[in-house]
């Protein structure tokens, strides 16, 4: 069943990282993965809120496989360049928050729109890639 909720980017970073952290649980997510989703849309709604246009909205869609984060930001401003160049700073005089995201979530896509709005898609797959499910090993029989 998919599930979608919306809410309005604002400064109140913790009831935007409560209302993540409840609908991706609800979703199916758990564990490390809830907290490295909670924290990469904290990073992406901070970057709105620092670099962006401060107004915007967070779209979480939960289906079977994943949990789906799209944060929209009106002002538009995030480009491809700025996710490709997205690194640590040895300094620490700058943020990397969107490197943080890109690491830690399982893919992350960008679309910007002609009206300059720009939409940073977060997706959490409810597993690892390439995590198996438990079952028999190599040259194991499916008990039947």
């Amino acid at each position: 069943m998919e599930f979608e909720f919306r809410f309005p980017i604002s400064a109140d970073l913790e009831r935007m990282r409560g209302l993540i952290s409840v609908h991706a649980r609800r979703g199916g997510l758990q564990g490390q993965r809830l907290e490295d989703l909670v924290i990469a849309v904290n990073e992406a709604v901070t970057n709105v809120l620092d670099h962006g246009g401060a107004v915007g909205m967070v779209i979480v869609r939960n289906s079977a496989e994943e949990i789906v984060v799209d944060i929209v930001d009106s002002a538009g401003r995030l480009s491809d360049e700025h996710l490709a160049a997205a690194k640590i700073d040895p300094t620490g005089s700058r943020g990397f928050g969107l490197w943080v995201i890109q690491h830690l979530c399982d893919r992350v896509d960008l679309e910007q729109s002609h009206h300059q709005s720009s939409r940073l898609r977060l997706h959490m797959r409810h597993r690892p890639p390439g995590d198996r499910l438990p079952g028999p090993g190599p040259g194991e029989d499916i008990p039947r």
